[in-house]
C-alpha cells in the first residue's frame, strides 16, 4: 500500500506555533497574506514566528499557483503533488494531489500516480510534466535543454514551462520546510 493518500493528512509542528491572539500586529499582517484556507493552519502559524518570510512565501504562492495564464492550474497541482512524493512529503501530497482532483475532476488519474507512480500515467502531458518534475527535484544540476523536449511535444509553450519551473522550485522548499518543522500525522489505515 503506498504511504501517499488523497485522504486528510495532518501535521504536528516540532516548535509551537503562534498564538492568533497573541501574535503580533507584522505575525498577523503575514497571515493575511497568506491564501484565506490557509491562516489559521498550524503550519503557518509555526511560520508566522518569521512574519517577513512568510509574507514573502505567500505572495510567492499565490503568484506561482494562482496566476492568470500560463500553466492550467490542475497541471501546477499535479507538478506539486509530484514533487511532494518525490521529497517524501505525505502532507503536501496528499493536500495538492486532493486540490488537483478538485480542479480536473480526474480522482483516478491521481490515484494511480499516488499507488503506481507517475509513469503510469497514459495522458502525454501529464506525463511529460511529472517525468520533468521528477527530473528537476531529483537533481536539479543535471537538468538540461533536452529535457525541456519532451513538454514542447506534449504541447506546453515557453510561459507554461517557466510556471512548472517555478512550481517545482517553490515546493522543494515548501517540503523542506514541512518536513523539518513537524511531522505528518497519517490517516489510521496508513500508520503502521
Amino acid at each position: 500500500m503506498s504511504r501517499f493518500t488523497l485522504k486528510p493528512v495532518g501535521w504536528r509542528p516540532r516548535i509551537d506555533p503562534v498564538q492568533a491572539e497573541t501574535a503580533t500586529a507584522a505575525q498577523l499582517a503575514a497571515l493575511e497574506a497568506c491564501p484565506p484556507a490557509q491562516r489559521r493552519s498550524t503550519y503557518f502559524l509555526t511560520l508566522a514566528h518569521d512574519p517577513g518570510s512568510l509574507g514573502e512565501r505567500g505572495a510567492l504562492f499565490n503568484i506561482v499557483m494562482y496566476a492568470e495564464g500560463g500553466l492550467d492550474r490542475a497541471d501546477r497541482e499535479l507538478a506539486t503533488a509530484v514533487v511532494s512524493m518525490v521529497n517524501g512529503c505525505v502532507y503536501c501530497t496528499s493536500v495538492h494531489a486532493k486540490r488537483f482532483v478538485e480542479l480536473s475532476g480526474d480522482e483516478p488519474a491521481m490515484q494511480r500516480i499516488l499507488d503506481e507512480g507517475w509513469a503510469a500515467e497514459p495522458d502525454a502531458r501529464r506525463h511529460a510534466i511529472a517525468a520533468f518534475t521528477e527530473a528537476l527535484t531529483r537533481d536539479p544540476g543535471a537538468v538540461a535543454a533536452r529535457h525541456l523536449a519532451p513538454l514542447r511535444a506534449a504541447g506546453l509553450d515557453d510561459l507554461e514551462i517557466l510556471d512548472l519551473i517555478h512550481a517545482i522550485a517553490m515546493f522543494a522548499n515548501a517540503n523542506r520546510l514541512m518536513l523539518t518543522l513537524g511531522d505528518p500525522i497519517l490517516p489510521k489505515e496508513l500508520r503502521g
